[in-house]
């Protein structure tokens, strides 16, 4: 690993340990910004779902800009944008201003992600020097994955929502004022910027986007909801015409063609529905039914999250002995036997007995972290790693996204359903909503007051519900285990005898 692409490991990978912290645990400050600046929960819950919207739109954007600009150049502007913008977030007087520069910093770690991705395809060509650098840029993410919370919730109350945003853009400025330090790299012939492609891509996205995260408070048959898929679905069309007339297109359509990139794609909208959902619901869920405070239930999703930080580094070491195959097909099936365990733990029981399924999904997790990135763009030629990269992150985003939002509306709707046969349709409404919070007390007085059985009900009704959420996605992850299998066997010429490793 030479001194020009060690440099660019550690810039691009300090960088983006701030996003995942900032994306987690912007979460932790919605009471707090309530409080502050005088708005309910569902506008301050904006300022998480601005982030994730334009973060998922602009990823393919900015891929492919940075393919034809310059990969560093996308990548530094893309960190000079964040910054600027976590600045005018811990500044905001008002909900609208801190909505708008949250908005703002999505696009931003979006042309970071992009942009840092392709920098180090390019720092590392190939062989085991890259699958270990994607290692240590997967144990990058896994940290702040692991640790953006409870980081965010230290900050958040020590110092205020103001000052973790402000220490976010602070955190930035080592890796901003070395990016001049990396090299920079673009395609030989990028060709004009297919800027048609680029605003209905990122319209039909925010469509889409906007139709499933307010699909839930809304309900799926609002106009507003409909119209949002509508738009997606026109859009896309549009989109779809534009690549194939533009001789330059922000997507090459033929990616979408290749199993071995449609596999490695497919992974993290899986791991959204197997891992990174499930750091959303299980803490309240813990706080309801086993009356963990916020602390308890962030150690106790320790055991989910901490392999993130184990497994990259060892899977990077073992690279030359594994196959992609192998390894994303095992991630799979250790979510899925890790989601069915977790299944058949009852309401109200302890942190022990969770201990070995949550473990077994973070660890599925972890593994992949050490492994997709760089999968993803080894699968393209060089001078599609910006495209390859900003593809990649677009289903990433988007199904933690679509993953967080449905798995939370499945909740909801099974915990009310439960209620309502029991307390009638008035009170279960109210009920759910405190009990999908972490408050078993709200909801128990809801339902009549502080009697035993009041818990018990709701105690049950919830648990039933995260159980047939987790049986679906042992379903799902057991089901993508076997798609994955198959595609990953679908070789190209160069690979038709043996079965590609980790370094190919």
């Amino acid at each position: 690993m030479g001194s020009k692409g060690s440099t660019t490991l550690w810039v691009v990978s300090a960088a983006m340990l701030v996003v995942p912290v900032t994306a987690t645990g912007t979460a932790e400050a919605l009471p707090a910004i309530g409080a502050t600046l005088h708005t309910g929960l569902a506008a301050a819950q904006w300022t998480v779902n601005a982030f994730f919207l334009t973060f998922a739109a602009f990823m393919a954007s900015t891929g492919s800009l940075a393919d034809r600009v310059g990969r560093r150049r996308v990548f530094a502007g893309g960190l000079a944008l964040f910054g600027a913008a976590m600045l005018l977030a811990a500044l905001a007087s008002a909900v609208t201003v801190l909505v708008a520069a949250r908005a703002l910093a999505g696009v931003g770690a979006a042309a970071a992600a992009t942009g840092g991705s392709a920098l180090l395809a390019q720092a590392f060509p190939a062989g085991a020097a890259r699958d270990r650098a994607f290692a240590v840029f997967g144990t990058t993410l896994g940290l702040g994955l692991a640790f953006g919370p409870v980081t965010a919730g230290l900050l958040v109350t020590s110092l205020g929502w103001r000052a973790f945003f402000g220490l976010a853009a602070v955190a930035l400025l080592p890796s901003l004022l070395a990016s001049p330090l990396l090299a920079e790299s673009r395609r030989p012939s990028g060709g004009a910027m297919d800027w048609g492609g680029a605003v209905t891509f990122t319209l039909a996205l925010t469509g889409f986007t906007l139709g499933v995260v307010e699909g839930p408070p809304l309900g799926w048959t609002h106009p507003a909801v409909l119209g949002g898929f509508a738009a997606c679905a026109v859009l896309l069309a549009a989109f779809g015409v534009i690549e194939r007339r533009h001789p330059h297109p922000l997507v090459d359509l033929s990616l979408l063609r290749q199993a071995r990139f449609m596999a490695i794609s497919s992974m993290p909208v899986l791991l959204a529905f197997g891992f990174v959902a499930l750091t959303i619901v299980l803490p309240p869920y813990l706080m309801a039914t086993s009356g963990y405070t916020a602390g308890q239930a962030g150690l106790t999703l320790m055991l989910l999250t901490g392999p993130a930080l184990v497994m990259p580094p060892i899977i990077g070491a073992l690279a030359t002995r594994l196959s992609q195959r192998g390894t994303l097909v095992t991630t799979l099936l250790l979510v899925a036997a890790g989601t069915a365990l977790l299944a058949l733990v009852p309401g109200g029981a302890g942190a022990a007995s969770r201990a070995v399924p949550l473990l077994l999904i973070g660890t599925g997790f972890g593994i992949s972290l050490a492994v997709m990135d760089g999968a993803a763009i080894s699968a393209v030629p060089s001078g599609q790693a910006g495209m390859a990269a900003g593809l990649f992150n677009t289903f990433r985003i988007t199904g933690e996204v679509v993953a967080i939002a449905l798995l939370g509306a499945l909740l909801s709707a099974v915990t009310q359903a439960r209620l309502a046969g029991r307390y009638g349709p008035d009170a279960a409404p109210a009920a759910t909503s405190a009990l999908v919070q972490g408050d078993m007390r709200e909801a128990s007085v809801l339902l009549g007051g502080q009697a035993p059985h009041a818990v018990d009900v709701a105690t049950a009704a919830y648990t039933d519900a995260l159980h047939l959420a987790l049986w679906l996605l042992a379903a799902l992850s057991l089901l993508g285990a076997l798609v994955v299998a198959r595609l990953l066997t679908v070789r190209r010429p160069a690979a038709a005898r043996a079965e590609q490793p980790l370094t190919a």
